[in-house]
């Protein structure tokens, strides 16, 4: 709510209390939450109305807030259970202990435990805490005391526990005001008018003689009205304007929140000091009142609170204030029916987005928490990333805790970045992963974040203050900004009651925003601000909803499933804060929560009862529907590219299908062409770098005939990420990579043939200015980047490839020299040897750390833990005989090591409480 709107609840506050409206006044603190009367509270709490007393205080915080409020909630059902068992009514002390207390029992059993014990007390004042328990009324005073204390210490009560400073009555003089300047714009003033309503601006019925006579000394309401003096000159303001009314429900009127020069609408052409905005941008704008219904309005053009219930069921006629759309024309090539491409995934697939430049690369997130990217041309798998935490040493005790207990996890959104050189994953526990990604292909680890507690629910990009940044939201009820430079957290916005679905960052003009959804159906909306939420409604099926714009930024989606299975897909009048337009065509009684896609500013795609439903955008009924040629599970997830000439969508048997509309299949069959060109043509040298078509003009290898359908004019301007369910909007650019389009031509490239002549093959002898051993283990860095060798003199030796414009990856080359690597203290890595046997004669072990953070070793000694970074011993453990002849880190804990051994057995080392298994 914006500065103005929360000052004149202050004001009704003031007159509710002048006019003797008690109950009234407590009911809109409580609903409004910006005052907390202390004084009532103590009255009440002396009073021991309990369930008021909780009422008044749910207004402003709830027991699982904070540890304040949990302190205060259980100070009060704890007081309130006392009075019952001193009153010797076990019945309602059983009721309280069950219905109130048990829910304190989760943080702390014992006590709660204690607290049960009391029942079988027959004076509760047996206790030993409780000896020194006096009467009730001596009692609540005492715990009034600590209540206060809690209060003012809480954060949420911060800056609520003052009523602003202002003079009486000040509602009554701003009223006063606003009719001495409507008397002052009549055309025929009267000298003493008789004001006998408020719901209509006021005007004099002309007099006799035409004059203009002096105003008003006094009104019905407060007395004496300002004197004209006060007020500058009719000709100071114009035309007198009709009163500007918003509908209470506007989603977009809370956007220009950050404006405070923005009027009170009812002063559209008000006195100096109110600064009237010379155009109104289209999305602010909202009807004006018909005629003869304007009226005192008390609510700002810049307020941003809307109605808690937004209205629903509104005709499908209903205009789309500010933006124009045409009707769609189509025909069925447009629509993505013809199944092109099959995918193995192996996994069941959880999420999928097309990169927003490359239009046939495909990232997927499975349930077994991995990602891999395809290129669905070719059918080739480009990378493959099992999940790992990268750091299981800097991850949180309640994230090392969840892992420990069920080590399954999976991706719930995975998407890329506007300019597709990054991607998002947000995993099913804490955890987030972002990826840098070159045209060849190659994933890089960038970012890892800890970023909520239970499971991370969403992730888009977005770019608040012109900065990129990811927005997040889990299970812990909150959404968190982080910057993907160095995963520092921007804002965190709480409010919602409920783990928060999905996301959805947007901007209109230059106002960023984000939408979320929770799984309650609240639908709350924020700038990037810490003055909380904006919008506060309801979605239709109150449970599981995604929102997602059309390509071009202008419409407003979503699409979401009740727990009855009732799913619901509409289109959002912005500037109303209601449902423009419900889609029909769904099943009843949904199997699952309906997944959907929007593309081209066109069409919409759900997937429901087995097949994928299309929609125009401008039509409520169904288009068509389409199956894939069967496979499909009752709710599949689906996906389109950014010019919507491929649909991926999952299958029940762990794959993807690829679905294609006339430009898909021309695209695909381009890609062939061109693979077949590579094939017959092996002298010519492959190039890595992707085709670029129309980056600055058609491409002259494509023909005239294909390369206008990759470009469509109805694409609009770039939008930002909006969140994993709409499409990314990143540049024009459509990259295409060149792909050998058969298994069995891969395979021919590698025969031994291919590489007969010794020119072919690079020898590089790396440089190295430590004593000469002979080399018993080498191993290459997980990176790619190092190479590690163990001498036979149990000393290791390590070599790093520089970032040079030469070598720009930094991976390991023998077109360019690594460099020996030492830390600044010159430590050199020598592992343990055994005295009694040459070392020559030992057998020697390496393995490195998933994350090329520790390398364990052996040399026929103990078996030595390093670090990576200063050379240093971590540990020692496992004297010989037997010796160490094989290492192995576990795939997912760096802290936890197989040891195969020279007597053919097998340990299992964990570093964390040094103990051999």
């Amino acid at each position: 709510m914006s500065s103005l709107s929360r000052e004149l609840v202050f004001l009704i506050l003031q007159f509710l209390d002048e006019e003797k409206f008690k109950e009234t006044v407590h009911k809109l603190e409580q609903e409004s939450g910006f005052f907390f009367n202390m004084k009532h509270f103590e009255d009440q709490v002396q009073a021991g109305e309990w369930d008021e007393v909780e009422r008044y205080l749910c207004g402003f915080t709830k027991v699982e807030d904070n540890r304040y409020s949990m302190k205060i909630f259980f100070e009060i059902r704890k007081q309130k259970y006392l009075e019952a068992l001193d009153r010797q009514d076990r019945a309602k002390a059983v009721e309280i202990l069950v219905k109130d207390l048990k829910v304190f029992s989760s943080f702390n059993e014992e006590l709660f435990k204690e607290i049960t014990q009391l029942l079988t007390l027959d004076n509760f004042r047996q206790n030993e805490q409780l000896s020194k328990y006096g009467d009730t009324k001596s009692a609540r005073n005492i715990m009034l005391v600590e209540l206060k204390k809690l209060i003012e210490a809480n954060p949420l009560f911060r800056d609520k526990l003052s009523f602003p400073s202002f003079k009486s009555s000040r509602l009554r003089t701003l009223i006063n005001q606003s009719l001495n300047w409507q008397h002052q714009l009549c055309k025929n003033p009267r000298p003493n008018p008789d004001i006998k309503t408020l719901f209509t601006d006021h005007s004099c019925n002309p007099t006799s003689n035409g004059a203009r006579p002096p105003p008003p000394t006094n009104n019905p309401l407060v007395g004496p009205i300002p004197k004209a003096g006060q007020f500058p000159p009719i000709g100071a303001h114009g035309p007198f304007q009709p009163v500007v009314s918003p509908s209470p429900g506007a989603i977009a009127g809370w956007m220009s929140s950050n404006s405070p020069s923005l009027p009170h609408p009812s002063m559209a052409a008000g006195p100096p000091g109110f600064v009237q905005p010379s155009s109104a941008v289209g999305f602010l704008k909202h009807p004006r009142t018909p005629t003869g219904m304007t009226g005192m309005d008390y609510q700002s053009a810049d307020s941003d609170h809307l109605m808690k219930r937004i209205r629903t069921g509104q005709s499908d006629e209903v205009s789309f204030a500010g933006v124009a759309h045409t009707p769609n024309v189509y025909s069925q090539d447009d629509l993505t029916k013809t199944v092109v491409r099959t995918l193995n995934q192996g996994s069941n697939v959880m999420s999928m987005d097309f990169h927003p430049q490359q239009q046939t690369i495909l990232l997927v997130g499975t349930n077994v928490g991995d990602i891999s990217l395809w290129e669905v041309g070719s059918r080739e798998r480009l990378a493959h990333k099992p999940f790992k935490v990268w750091d299981i040493s800097a991850a949180s005790m309640p994230l090392q805790n969840a892992l420990l207990n069920d080590a399954a996890i999976s991706v719930n959104r995975c998407v890329w970045g506007p300019d597709g050189l990054m991607l998002g994953v947000a995993f099913s526990k804490h955890i987030v992963h972002l990826y840098t990604y070159n045209p060849t292909g190659e994933l890089r680890q960038h970012l890892e974040i800890d970023a909520h507690v239970g499971g991370v629910n969403d992730i888009a990009f977005a770019h608040p203050n012109k900065q990129l940044c990811i927005v997040t939201c889990g299970d812990d009820k909150m959404i968190k900004v982080w910057d993907v430079v160095a995963g520092r957290k921007q804002y965190t916005f709480e409010g919602h009651e409920a783990p928060v679905y999905s996301v959805c960052p947007h901007h209109k003009e230059s106002i960023q925003f984000i939408f979320s959804t929770a799984i309650d159906g609240k639908i709350k909306a924020w700038l990037y601000d810490y003055l909380g939420s904006r919008v506060d409604y309801d979605a239709p099926g109150n449970w599981c909803t995604m929102m997602a714009y059309s390509a071009d930024g202008t419409r407003l989606f979503s699409c979401g499933t009740s727990k009855e299975g009732e799913s619901h897909l509409v289109e959002w009048n912005e500037s109303e804060g209601a449902i423009k337009r419900t889609y029909s065509g769904f099943r009843k009684r949904s199997l699952g929560v309906v997944q959907f896609d929007t593309t081209r500013n066109r069409f919409l795609a759900a997937g429901d009862e087995f097949q994928i439903k299309f929609w125009d955008m401008d039509n409520m009924n169904m288009l068509t529907t389409v199956d894939a040629d069967g496979g499909l599970p009752a709710s599949p997830r689906l996906r389109f590219n950014k010019e919507g000439s491929l649909l991926a969508v999952t299958t029940s048997d762990n794959g993807i299908k690829i679905l294609a509309n006339s430009d898909g299949v021309r695209l695909l069959r381009m890609l062939e062409g061109r693979a077949m060109d590579k094939n017959r043509c092996p002298s010519e040298p492959i190039s890595s770098k992707p085709l670029t078509i129309n980056a600055l003009g058609p491409a002259s290898n494509v023909s005239a005939a294909i390369a206008p359908t990759l470009e469509r004019p109805d694409r609009g301007p770039p939008a930002v990420s909006i969140s994993s369910l709409g499409t990314i909007d990143g540049s024009r650019l459509v990259d295409v990579k060149p792909r050998v389009a058969e298994d069995v031509d891969k395979i021919k490239s590698w025969r031994i043939p291919d590489i007969s002549d010794p020119s072919q093959i690079k020898a590089l002898r790396l440089p190295d200015s430590i004593a000469a051993s002979k080399v018993v283990r080498l191993i290459y860095t997980n990176s790619g980047l190092s190479l590690l060798a163990l001498a036979s003199n149990a000393v290791h030796k390590l070599w790093k490839w520089q970032r040079t414009e030469r070598n720009p990856s930094g991976k390991a080359t023998a077109n360019v020299a690594p460099q020996l690597w030492q830390p600044p203290s010159g430590t050199l890595m020598t592992n343990d040897i055994n005295e009694s046997k040459p070392t020559e004669e030992s057998a020697a072990c390496i393995a490195l750390s998933k994350n090329d953070s520790y390398v364990m070793s052996a040399s026929g000694g103990k078996v030595s833990l390093f670090n990576m970074m200063t050379f240093k011993v971590m540990t020692m453990f496992m004297s010989p005989p037997p010796a160490a002849t094989f290492l192995a880190f576990h795939p997912q804990d760096n802290n936890i090591i197989a040891i195969g051994m020279e007597d053919s057995s097998v340990q299992i080392y964990n570093v964390r409480v040094d103990e051999v298994k």
